[in-house]
């Protein structure tokens, strides 16, 4: 079997698992019975109240944040951000061919973001915030930063070895 498919299938996995950890940390944090309980009162209201507490002004958390940094887990929900999608970043060039190219991965990035943030302004389980959207895209970058870094290291490190052989 050859062993680069066979690492890109546990790849796939890895990734696939890590998108299912992010959905259910980031839309269905709370417990099934207040999931339940949202559900249950969803009707056009749910859509007009979740555009009242949508943040749509970019930077607006994120100054919140840093000005009240003594008062909130300011630290928490800004590295939290950032952190929990560096791992797509790193990840998806690995399981797309074309995931590679770095406006391929941000747009997979931006996508999967705006998807998790739509679906929280109209349904309740969350709330819309352009600067999760900033915060999440900025992880991933870090991502594909240290998914350039990996390629490099292996590369030079393959070249390495072919010198040794040689000599």
């Amino acid at each position: 079997m050859d062993n680069k498919l066979f690492s890109r299938k546990h790849v796939r996995l890895i990734f696939f698992f890590y998108l299912l950890i992010v959905i259910k940390v980031i839309i269905f944090k709370y417990p099934l019975w207040q999931l339940r309980e949202i559900a249950a009162g969803w009707e056009k209201d749910v859509i007009l109240e979740g555009l009242d507490t949508a943040n749509f002004t970019l930077f607006k958390t994120i100054r919140m944040y840093i000005d009240y940094s003594d008062r909130l887990n300011s630290f928490e929900n800004l590295v939290g951000n950032i952190v929990v999608f560096i791992p797509f970043g790193f990840l998806l060039p690995y399981v797309i061919d074309w995931g590679s190219n770095f406006l391929v991965m941000l747009m997979h990035a931006f996508i999967f973001v705006v998807g998790i943030e739509v679906f929280q302004l109209f349904s309740a389980f969350g709330a819309f915030d352009v600067d999760d959207i900033l915060l999440n895209c900025f992880g991933a970058v870090i991502g594909y930063l240290a998914y350039l870094g990996l390629e490099r290291y292996r590369k030079r490190a393959g070249r390495n070895r072919t010198k040794k052989k040689k000599g």
